[in-house]
């Protein structure tokens, strides 16, 4: 005996809530979208051509395909035809897939989704799953939508660049010697500008034009021949500036497009060439790819930001600055790994921001070893006299004060140091496991105060018992995200081009995670 099954008898819809589980992902999608307040909104509202739909709608059903590993937007609109969450979210609408990647992708979009995660945490808050002591910081590289091999390098662009000063230089030195043209008033006497090479065109194209109507005007062989014999050196130097002026239009963009970055792609400009860990071709390669930062608790991202430079070590002040201005303020303990120690940073959250770094710096586990605890030639272990403010070496010699220096580094913070050295190192019996100096050179001990200051502060708050249960909670708490990201979500790359488009897309995605390790916690 079967269940009964016919499919000639007409079957009345339902409402396709009924169909879904009680903890269905499209419930948790509703209820966040549907808490972000209606005046975010407005931005994307419009009073001209065919009504638009709600953005409230369009966010749900692309929320609800990302947390299903769904990134197309021809499979989105798949989806929206076949799945019933993805039916009941969008209520029988059928947005094409042009909508829906134009809508993913729009400028107003990005606002949105930062009210996703900000209402999200406020949801956490109230269930009591994070309890707003720390924020674990960490970053991942990940691949750009872009060509592999279209790539640009600054160091070229400049190698080319400077030569192409010296011979405008060389040719304008060559006009005025044969008199061509007259000596122009220049802006800069080391290299012509954009500007100035213009000019040369134009006034070489004069000497041109003037040749032509000389041509034109005689009719005697031998003249026309000496005429076109004097007009062909101008006719080439006239080729030669036009090339010169589309080189350095072509260079002035680049160097607009590089900004303070090293590389970019031809492809997608705002990606920048780094070395990824999961590098597919085993060799080490440079792929175009992004630096995304998050900041998370308990397993959750609760703030995302993209940068362009591949160095932890610069992306968290502006990415701390974006999250007190955008998501939340900054809990009592910010905590992350060796690649973000430096003077810059804690100085900046101690000082300015009045928070306590958990942040261990890159010769910290090395420190812990016993052969650089017992190693007399590391400076570190050297004893120092307070009262001459001195240093005394293994041979038992001073190393006074000497002066002071000052370092600027590219992003324009100064770092202060004491410069210690002896006298004379040459006859010390320990020279050549001391220092690798030249022959003639003393040992100098660069001393920076303030940072060996902001180390100890380090090694004090990790070794207090509350603080260091903070800090071993990192790798638990930040680093799994971005496995949950890889390897549950399968989001190894970017789909879109540009840095704004990116940033929509990487913050969809990682509410998409927040989403689903949320739905998994509620069955438990």
């Amino acid at each position: 005996m079967f269940k009964d099954y016919n499919m000639n008898q007409i079957v009345l819809p339902l409402d396709l809530e009924v169909k879904l589980q009680k903890n269905d992902i499209a419930f948790h999608v509703h209820h966040l979208v549907e808490s972000i307040p209606l005046e975010v909104f407005e931005s994307l509202f419009r009073t001209e051509g065919c009504p638009a739909y709600h953005p409230r709608m369009m966010l749900k059903i692309i929320l609800c395909a990302y947390s299903q590993s769904v990134f197309s937007g021809r499979k989105i609109e798949a989806l929206l035809k076949d799945s019933i969450r993805m039916m009941w979210l969008a209520q029988g609408y059928e947005p094409s897939y042009r909508t829906i990647n134009r809508f993913r992708v729009h400028s107003e979009v990005k606002d949105l989704i930062r009210q996703c995660f900000v209402q999200f945490r406020c949801q956490l808050v109230e269930e009591n799953l994070i309890d707003q002591e720390a924020v674990f910081i960490d970053g991942k590289k990940i691949e750009a939508s872009a060509n592999k091999f279209t790539f640009v390098w600054k160091k070229s662009i400049e190698k080319y660049h400077q030569s192409l000063i010296a011979k405008s230089n060389q040719l304008y030195d060559e006009l005025l010697e044969n008199e061509i043209i007259p000596e122009m008033e220049r802006e800069n006497v080391e290299q012509l500008s954009l500007k100035e090479l213009v000019e040369l065109v134009e006034k070489v194209d004069d000497v041109v034009s003037e040749y032509d109507k000389q041509i034109e005007a005689t009719s005697v062989v031998p003249e026309r021949r000496a005429l076109r014999s004097a007009r062909k050196y101008p006719k080439q130097v006239r080729k030669q500036l036009i090339d010169f002026v589309q080189r350095k239009q072509k260079y002035q963009q680049d160097f607009e497009i590089f900004g303070t970055r090293n590389s970019y792609s031809k492809t997608d400009p705002d990606a920048t060439f780094m070395r990824m860990k999961d590098d597919y071709m085993k060799n080490g390669q440079l792929k175009a790819g992004y630096n995304v930062q998050i900041a998370t608790e308990g397993q959750y991202t609760l703030a995302y930001s993209l940068f362009s430079n591949p160095t932890d070590t610069k992306t968290l002040i502006p990415f701390l600055d974006e999250i007190e201005q955008h998501y939340f303020e900054l809990p009592e303990h910010i905590v992350a790994d060796a690649g973000y120690g430096s003077e810059q940073n804690f100085s900046d959250i101690l000082s300015n921001r009045k928070r306590e770094a958990l942040i261990t710096y890159n010769m910290y586990l090395k420190e812990q070893k016993k052969n650089y605890k017992q190693n007399p030639f590391n400076s570190d272990n050297w004893e120092y006299d307070e009262d001459t403010d001195t240093y005394i070496c293994p041979n038992q010699k001073r190393h006074p004060f000497q002066y002071h220096s000052t370092r600027k580094d590219p992003t324009g913070f100064e770092r202060e140091f004491k410069i210690y050295e002896r006298e004379d190192c040459s006859g010390c019996p320990f020279r050549s496991s001391c220092t690798k100096a030249k022959e003639g050179n003393n040992r100098k001990l660069m001393v920076n105060e303030k940072w060996e200051q902001q180390k100890e502060y380090v090694r004090a708050k990790l070794s207090e018992e509350k603080t260091s249960a903070i800090y071993r909670k990192r790798k638990i708490d930040v680093e799994p995200v971005f496995g949950f990201l890889k390897a549950n979500l399968r989001f190894t790359r970017f789909s879109v081009r540009g840095k704004s488009k990116v940033e929509n897309e990487m913050g969809l995605a990682l509410m998409a995670v927040n989403l689903r390790k949320f739905a998994a916690q509620q069955l438990k």
